[in-house]
């Protein structure tokens, strides 16, 4: 291309979007390209038949930093959605995170310190001190009865190993309430961009220069980009060539059904399904994210299954040996004076949204101010 550029941004998801935006203010030529057809990375939802569909898994956004929610607000209008699943078991179904709903429902209480009670008695009965699995470790927080209906399950197909081939830090703490308060998350700030968030990275990306369906290896391939400071939010390991190995992943599969003859299928917009033997973990009804609107509905059976090079990466496997493997790639993305790496592929970590939001900010501040 004959346009000279100053930054090449890999990826078009929010990281790479808020770097290119924020690049732009300060007279920074971006080109950004994204390997997929369409910009917004993992957080893209498509319209259908007015229902805004999380393509890619429910995305919530929720924070406590202020200056986090501020900025976000530029670019939507936030509606107040507040996120408070369901779970079933078998014929059974009960509130998350768990709380007293939860509790009085398993077994028939009504007071904090009947739930307590009941819960540290159970605990006792396995007195683990120093748990050596996901299933010990469980155990040792909540007990059996919550941990066979509403954990065991569901960590299984989502992990696809057994709780006791899992190592225990995954769950090492559990979000237990005695309060009657299905509100998920602690956050001050929460809710659903009106319109869904594909608006909001169209706005942070007015003005900048994206190409679609080209890949870095692709792109660079056919063109010079030695004058280009890279920001590149792909796959760390896959930049390097895997010279290392492969890190690991789990990875979702999605199974979309457009209802056009039912108004509401579930009543609610997350229903986690944690029995082992029904494949999926959970099911998404879009409109519910915001109140209803669109004609008929949408739902999302999401399945868990393994990863590997070529499928599309979702959850970075976190343990001790990946991590470690992750560390050896770090050092060389250090080494790497002309490159910004960002986001969960890049820094092999789960982002929350907002936590994206705060790494994107930082490498602007350290790379402009």
């Amino acid at each position: 291309m004959s346009k000279k550029y100053d930054y090449l941004v890999v990826g078009s998801g929010l990281f790479g979007s808020i770097f290119a935006y924020e690049a732009k203010k300060r007279g920074k030529e971006c080109l950004v390209i994204e390997k997929r057809n369409h910009i917004g990375g993992n957080i893209y939802c498509e319209n259908i038949n007015g229902i805004n569909v999380h393509k890619y898994g429910a995305h919530i956004f929720h924070t406590s930093n202020r200056a986090v929610w501020d900025y976000i607000n530029q670019f939507a209008e936030f509606n107040n959605y507040i996120n408070s699943p369901v779970a079933i078991y078998k014929d059974e179904l009960y509130n998350l995170p768990f709380n007293m709903n939860t509790f009085s429902k398993m077994w028939g209480i009504k007071t904090p310190a009947e739930a307590k009670e009941i819960i540290e008695a159970q605990k006792a009965e396995y007195n683990i001190e120093n748990p050596q699995n996901l299933e010990e470790q469980a155990l040792s927080l909540i007990g059996k009865d919550v941990y066979e209906k509403l954990i065991k399950g569901y960590t299984e197909k989502q992990w696809g190993r057994s709780c006791t081939e899992l190592p225990s830090f995954i769950i090492r703490r559990l979000p237990v309430r005695y309060t009657y308060d299905n509100n998920y998350f602690n956050d001050r700030y929460q809710g659903i961009p009106i319109g869904g968030y594909t608006k909001i990275i169209e706005k942070m990306l007015d003005g900048v220069d994206v190409l679609l369906e080209t890949s870095f290896e692709d792109y660079k391939a056919a063109n010079d980009i030695s004058d280009m400071k890279i920001v590149y939010t792909g796959n760390v390991d896959e930049y390097f060539g895997y010279k290392y190995g492969a890190l690991q992943y789990r990875t979702v599969r999605f199974e979309t059904e457009i209802m056009e003859d039912c108004d509401n299928y579930q009543g609610n917009a997350v229903v986690n399904y944690t029995e082992r033997e029904v494949p999926y973990t959970r099911i998404i009804e879009h409109k519910h994210f915001e109140f209803g609107q669109g004609k008929g509905t949408i739902i999302s059976k999401e399945y868990s299954s393994e990863w590997s090079v070529g499928i599309e990466p979702y959850y970075p496997i976190n343990n001790d040996e990946n991590n470690a493997l992750y560390q050896k790639y770090e050092a060389l993305a250090d080494a790497e004076e002309n490159v910004i790496f960002g986001g969960r592929l890049g820094k092999y970590k789960y982002y929350d949204m907002d936590k994206v939001i705060e790494a994107a900010l930082a490498a602007v501040e350290t790379e402009f101010e």
